[in-house]
């Protein structure tokens, strides 16, 4: 039996009781024939245990989409949380690269400023012994010539 069964049968329940006969002096009282009023109220009884047995399976199945559905949320949150950490482990491997890459940088530029100092003071010491060494030429060229001028003019 569907709903509109079970609720045809407490209207003409209802009916029956609207239509029966007031008792002697109170409103509030009716005299119906308990016969046909007993075998609505079995009808209902009847149909009852069916409805109920939808309405409990109506509500297994709509727990269990719910449960369903939790299960997925929380799946889903997991793999945002997952997806948030490869992502931020990601940021910070870069972040840590560029850092070392700036600290291979800078240690290039010192290495390059020590060289290039390093190579200044050993052509400075070459171009002194040669400015040594050709002072001492020139100092014996020099000597050579007064010996030779000298010899000559005697």
């Amino acid at each position: 039996m569907d709903e509109t069964g079970v609720l045809g049968l407490i209207d003409e329940l209802s009916d029956m009781i609207e239509d029966g006969k007031p008792a002697l002096g109170n409103k509030d009282r009716r005299s119906i024939e308990i016969g046909p009023a007993l075998d609505i109220i079995d009808e209902i009884r009847q149909a009852f245990p069916a409805e109920f047995a939808q309405a409990r399976q109506i509500v297994r199945e709509q727990q269990n989409i719910l449960e369903d559905a939790e299960v997925e949320a929380n799946r889903i949150l997991e793999d945002a949380r997952n997806q948030a950490l490869i992502v931020a482990s990601e940021q910070e491997i870069v972040r840590i690269a560029q850092q070392q890459a700036e600290n291979v940088l800078a240690d290039a530029r010192e290495m390059e400023r020590e060289v290039r100092a390093g190579a200044e003071d050993y052509a400075d010491t070459v171009f002194s012994h040669i400015e040594n060494t050709v002072n001492q030429i020139n100092e014996n060229v020099r000597r050579c010539r007064e010996r030779l001028n000298n010899k000559s003019a005697r």
